[in-house]
Order: C-alpha cells, then sequence, then structure tokens
C-alpha cells in the first residue's frame, strides 16, 4: 500500500517525535518499520514474511560497510585524547598575551582559541564546556559584557562543524556520495572567512563601547623575562635577536649570569632560545615552500612528452596549459558552481571514500591536476614573499624579552597541535592519504601530544630512537623524501608506544582519560552509525511511499530558478536548525534536496558547503541552540540564557551574511577543490 499522504505523515510524525524528545536514530527506525510493513503489506501475508525485515537487514548492512565512516571514530578520538591532554589552558594564556594590545582581548582569544580547538576536536559540546570553564569567568571578572562573551565562546565552539577536518562534512559526504577531500577543500575558506567576519564583529563592538571590554591591568598581560635575558637587553640596546647571537659567538656576555634554574648559562639555552624565535622564519619557509613545491613543481607541466611506447599512461597526459586556464562558454547555472553535464559524462565516477583517483599518488599527476600554474601565481608569490620578509625583519628587530617569552609559551602550546592538524588535513587534501587514513595519523598523533606534555624527556629520547630506526629501514629504497618520512614514521610511532606503554602502567590518570576517551568514542561512533541506519530506513520508505516524488514534482512546479532553489532550500534548512540539530537535518532532510541539484544543475560541494555553513544557526539560534545549554550548565549562576541567547543573536545574523557571500561569489567555495582536483 503505498500513498503520498502516508510519506508525507512520516516527515511530519517524525519532526514532532524529535521535538518532543524522542530519540533520533530509534524513532527513524520505529517510523521506518511501521511505515514500511504498511508499504509492503499484501493481504493474507503472514507478518514475518513482510518485505520490511529484509529492507532493514540490507539497510544497516549497507551503512555498516561505507568506508566512509570509518574515519568517525578516528577523528573523533582525536578530539577526545587532544581535549584531555590539558593543553587548552596554556594555550589560552599564551594566545591572550599574543593579543594583549587588541580591544577586547581576552573576546578575541576565546574566539580564536575555541575555533582552533574545534577545528582540531571538531567536538561542539567539549569546545564550548571546556571553554566556558576557562574563559567565561576570567572575561566577567574583567568587566566584560555578558553578550561579549558568550557569543565568543558558543560563536567559536560551533567553527567546528565547518572547518575541517569536520565531523559533518564527513557525514553529509556519505549522505551526499561526494568526495570528502573536495569537501573539506571547499570549506576551508568559507570557515576562515567566518572566523574573521565573528572578529570584525566583537574587535568592531569593543572599539564603539569600551565599556563592554575594559583594557586589562598591565599585570594580567606582561610577562618578565629571565635576568639573563634582561642583561643581554641591556648590552645590545634591547635587541635580544642580536644579543643571543653575539652570545653565541662571545660567551663572556653572560659572564656572571644564571639561568631560572640558578645554573650558569650555557650554549644549550643560548641555542634553545635562539630555535625559538627563528620558529616564526621556518614556519614561514615552510609555507611559501610548501606552496612552490605543489603549483610549480608537482603540478609542472612536462618539458617534452615521451613517446607512447615508453610511457604507456602518456595517452592520458593532457598538453601543456599556459597560465592563463582557458574557459568554456558559461551558462547561466554556471555562477553557482554548475558542472556541465557534458564535461562530466568524460570523467569517471569519483567515490565518497577518498580522494580521487588521480590524486592517490602525488608521483603521477594527471591530466585535470597537471600543468594548472595560475595566471600571476608568480607576482603573487614573489610578492607576498617579499611582504612576509618585511614583516619577519620588523618583529625581529623589534622583538624584546618579554615578546621572546610570549613566543615561547606560543611554541610550546599552540605550534604542535597546530602542525598536527595542518599534516592531518594537508594529507588529504594533496591526495596522498584518504580520509579514514588521516584520521588514523590524527589520532596517532594526538597520543603523541599527550604523551609528551606529561613525559616530555622520555617521549623525545624515544622519537629519536624510533627516527633511527625509521631511517635505517627507509635507506634501502634511498631518496630524501622517503627517509623523511620513514624517520618521522619511526620517531612518531615509536615516540607514542612505549611511553605510553610506560605510563599505563604507572600513571592512572593517563588510564582513566584513554578509557573515557574510548568509551565517548564508542559512544559518539555508535550514535552516528544508528542514526544513518535509521536515516536509510526512512528515506528508502518515504520513497517507496512516494514522498520523495511528490517533493520533487512540488519544486520543479515553482519554476524556481538555480539561485532561488538554493535560497529556498538554504532557508528551508535554516528554520528546520531552530528546533532540529545538525544531525537530524543532515540524515533526515539534506537527501530529500540531493536529488534535485542535477536538476538545477548545482554543484553539490558548494551545496554542502553552504549547509555546513547553515547549520551553524542549529547551534547559534534560541530556543534551542544546543550550545547555550552547554555554555549555561558551566557558567556562573547569575548569567541567564536569555543573556546567552542574547549573544549570540549577533553570530546568527553573521550566518546569513556569509551564506549572502557564498551566494554572490561561489568562487570562495569552489576555487580551491577545483585548483587541486580540477572540474
Amino acid at each position: 500500500m503505498s500513498d503520498p499522504s502516508l510519506g508525507l505523515t512520516m516527515l511530519g510524525l517524525i519532526v514532532v517525535a524529535i521535538m518532543m524528545g524522542f530519540p533520533t536514530a530509534f524513532t527513524l527506525m520505529g517510523l521506518g518499520m511501521v511505515f514500511g510493513y504498511l508499504a509492503f503489506w499484501a493481504p493474507g501475508q503472514h507478518w514475518y514474511d513482510n518485505q520490511i525485515f529484509a529492507l532493514m537487514v540490507q539497510r544497516t548492512y549497507g551503512i555498516m560497510t561505507n568506508d566512509v565512516l570509518l574515519s568517525v571514530p578516528l577523528f573523533v578520538f582525536m578530539g577526545y585524547i587532544i581535549e584531555r591532554a590539558a593543553l587548552i589552558d596554556r594555550m589560552f594564556f599564551s594566545v591572550q598575551l599574543a593579543f594583549r594590545r587588541l580591544p577586547a582581548s581576552l573576546a578575541v582569544t576565546t574566539l580564536l582559541v575555541c575555533a582552533f580547538w574545534g577545528i582540531a576536536s571538531g567536538i561542539v559540546g567539549a569546545v564550548v564546556i571546556l571553554m566556558g570553564v576557562i574563559a567565561m569567568r576570567p572575561m566577567l571578572k574583567a568587566g566584560y559584557d555578558v553578550r561579549l562573551a558568550s557569543g565568543a565562546i558558543t560563536a567559536g565552539g560551533t567553527l567546528g562543524i565547518l572547518i575541517p577536518p569536520s565531523v559533518m562534512l564527513i557525514v553529509y559526504a556519505a549522505v551526499a556520495g561526494q568526495s570528502i577531500v573536495k569537501l573539506y577543500a571547499a570549506a576551508m575558506l568559507p570557515g576562515f572567512f567566518l572566523t574573521f567576519l565573528y572578529l570584525v564583529y566583537i574587535i568592531g563592538w569593543a572599539m564603539l563601547n569600551p565599556k563592554i571590554a575594559p583594557k586589562l591591568p598591565p599585570d594580567k598581560y606582561r610577562i618578565a623575562a629571565p635576568e639573563w635575558i634582561q642583561q643581554l637587553e641591556r648590552g645590545r640596546s634591547r635587541r635580544v635577536i642580536g644579543g643571543l647571537i653575539a652570545a653565541a659567538l662571545r660567551p663572556s656576555l653572560l659572564r656572571g649570569a644564571d639561568a631560572p634554574d640558578g645554573q650558569p648559562v650555557g650554549y644549550g639555552l643560548i641555542l634553545k632560545n635562539l630555535l625559538a624565535a627563528a620558529v616564526p622564519l621556518v614556519l614561514t619557509l615552510a609555507t611559501f615552500g610548501t606552496a612552490w613545491w605543489y603549483v610549480v613543481i608537482y603540478n609542472a607541466p612536462a618539458a617534452a612528452p615521451a613517446p607512447p611506447v615508453s610511457v604507456p599512461r602518456i595517452a592520458a597526459v593532457a598538453p601543456p596549459q599556459t597560465a592563463t586556464r582557458p574557459t568554456a562558454e558559461p551558462e547561466a547555472p554556471q555562477e553557482l558552481g554548475v558542472a556541465e553535464s557534458e564535461v562530466k559524462s568524460d570523467e569517471p565516477e569519483r567515490s565518497a571514500e577518498g580522494p580521487p583517483e588521480e590524486m592517490t599518488s602525488l608521483a603521477e599527476p594527471t591530466a585535470s591536476t597537471a600543468g594548472k600554474i595560475p595566471a600571476h601565481f608568480y607576482q603573487w608569490f614573489w610578492g607576498l614573499a617579499a611582504f612576509s620578509t618585511l614583516l619577519l625583519l620588523i618583529y625581529f628587530w623589534r622583538m624584546d624579552g618579554e615578546q621572546l617569552e610570549i613566543l615561547k609559551e606560543l611554541v610550546v602550546s599552540v605550534v604542535p597541535l597546530g602542525v598536527l592538524t595542518v599534516v592531518v588535513l594537508a594529507v588529504i587534501l594533496f591526495g596522498i592519504t584518504t580520509a579514514t587514513e588521516s584520521a588514523a595519523i590524527g589520532a596517532l598523533g594526538a597520543l603523541y601530544l599527550a604523551g609528551i606534555s606529561k613525559y616530555p624527556r622520555r617521549v623525545c629520547w624515544s622519537s629519536l630512537a624510533g627516527a633511527i630506526v625509521g631511517v635505517a629501514l627507509g635507506w634501502p629504497r634511498g631518496g630524501l623524501m622517503t627517509l623523511f618520512v620513514s624517520g618521522s614514521l619511526g620517531a612518531v610511532f615509536v615516540g607514542t608506544l612505549v611511553p605510553w606503554i610506560w605510563a599505563l602502567r604507572t600513571s592512572r590518570e593517563l588510564l582513566s582519560n584513554l578509557k573515557e576517551s574510548t568509551f565517548l568514542t564508542a559512544k559518539t561512533t555508535a550514535m552516528v552509525c544508528w542514526l544513518f541506519v535509521g536515516s536509510a530506513l526512512f528515506s528508502g520508505v518515504f520513497a517507496l511511499h512516494g514522498g520523495q516524488s511528490l517533493i520533487e514534482r512540488w519544486v520543479r512546479g515553482m519554476d524556481l530558478s538555480p539561485l532561488g532553489f538554493l535560497f529556498v532550500a538554504q532557508a528551508i534548512i535554516f528554520f528546520l536548525g531552530w528546533p532540529l540539530e545538525w544531525t537530524e537535518i543532515i540524515v533526515i532532510f539534506v537527501p530529500i534536496f540531493i536529488p534535485l541539484l542535477s536538476h538545477y544543475q548545482i554543484n553539490p560541494v558548494l551545496f554542502g558547503t553552504m549547509v555546513a555553513v547553515n547549520l551553524q544557526a542549529a547551534f547559534l539560534s534560541p530556543p534551542v541552540a544546543m550550545s547555550a545549554f552547554y555554555l549555561k550548565g558551566v557558567a556562573p549562576k547569575h548569567v541567564t540564557l536569555n543573556q546567552i541567547f542574547a549573544g549570540m543573536m549577533p553570530y546568527m545574523l553573521i550566518v546569513i551574511l556569509a551564506l549572502v557571500f557564498m551566494y554572490i561569489w561561489p568562487g570562495m567555495t569552489l576555487w580551491l577543490p577545483e585548483f587541486l582536483y580540477g572540474n
């Protein structure tokens, strides 16, 4: 018995049931089983012969064999381990010192740390609760407005569902059948743009109304340099870099000076400070070097095509392109990120579980990636390089002992987690690994950081031994890159394994953290998987009753343009974000719109990224914004929900503004995935 009215009844009942507090996954399965039984029912048939039971088994097996979902528990485990490594307190202090001269410095620091921690963990509730404990009371004690403090925490904590590595994007990739690497690349620029808008709002509000964010007293943001550093400054006119270099060449400059531990200052301490001071230079060189390698070397076209006999793959290689990329005749929908069907038909269909086939090996750039040197690349590259060099020279020239101490704090608290996050994203975006393999790297790196935060010496010596073993194993294969990779893997693996085996037998704290992280990972993963099972069953029965075709006919009957369809779809998702969480929206309602994307010639990557931005509203819109309740649970008693809601509302409007920019300029979303992976 199939009836479109039954399908619409299903859709209405699921919304009501979720709003009443019933578990989403089991409500989806329950409604799917009941209405599916009605759809397959036939007179005279025994109840156990109904085909709904076979459909349930098939849907469950299909979800459990989905390779995309393997990355979910690994990324979640990475987030929980990092959260319990107790790194965020020191990070908050060091970032606060770095931005101490900005208006509303505490709020700016809170937003940046929330965003950074959200990127690393991807767990909104954990970030909001943890930052609520760390940052809420210091801001209120400093005289900050409650709305400013609560808004910075809740808005910053939600960025983790958009900026990769995002669990939400993994879920969308599985639902829509899209490549997770393209979605990660597409979400990078919108995520950072949204963060920039949040910062503009905080700083602008504080500049217009300084009373909401009073300046901190000097004793709250100043850090004293060691006595021997001050001695160098007195001898070198406050040029601490020149003083360190001079001290390394002439140790007599520090005669009579003592280190903080009371021992005479030696070459080791001087070298340690010089290496810390050189970190900005090293990071800048690494950034520009990576960009040059990827654009000019890896994507460089071949100088001369080889004969087809010697290189069979040459037939698949596109001829070298000039600096300017030829453009096809665009149709009207292409401004919304449309991929032409004629172009799509010549390409093999890409799976959602990993990077495209042509991106799985760095040694084999193909026609879609080779020779893509953008126009004016060299002008932009050398211009930015010159500008960065000028900034570094000014920074090092003006660096004093206090700034050096702040830099060392940043190096210890921010750089390790930043490097891990960049590595996890880079190996995905450059096609070195799949999302699942990258998640495994992230989980291993999180364990390494947790171990080094507790036992730095033991981890360092174990890492050195592991690096030696890795280089020795990679030596027969030769090649500088091979030795670097093998040494790095050996250092991380041995540096993680040996200290953790020792610590788990001696440290109850680490053992407890590991058990709790594993339990929470299993709980979150089970929730996601059962949501997928329930959603797959629900959507199948919904389509069986004709509900999907009814909605498609209704939408097509409205005669909307591609821009109009995007507006209507995103508006519906925005309003659904009020009563529902992002998980329900992604697994229940987004699949309704996905079949319509091809009709309106809308790029599903663009649509998914806009959904991810839009779903910030699921955490920032009253009256059921979950981030508000997370914060209320740890905020002081005098902070009310109405004050938290008032602080969140401007950020919800900023989300809408970001969506408008994405409508107007789809290239902000699609430029990076098209550049990395082609159309």
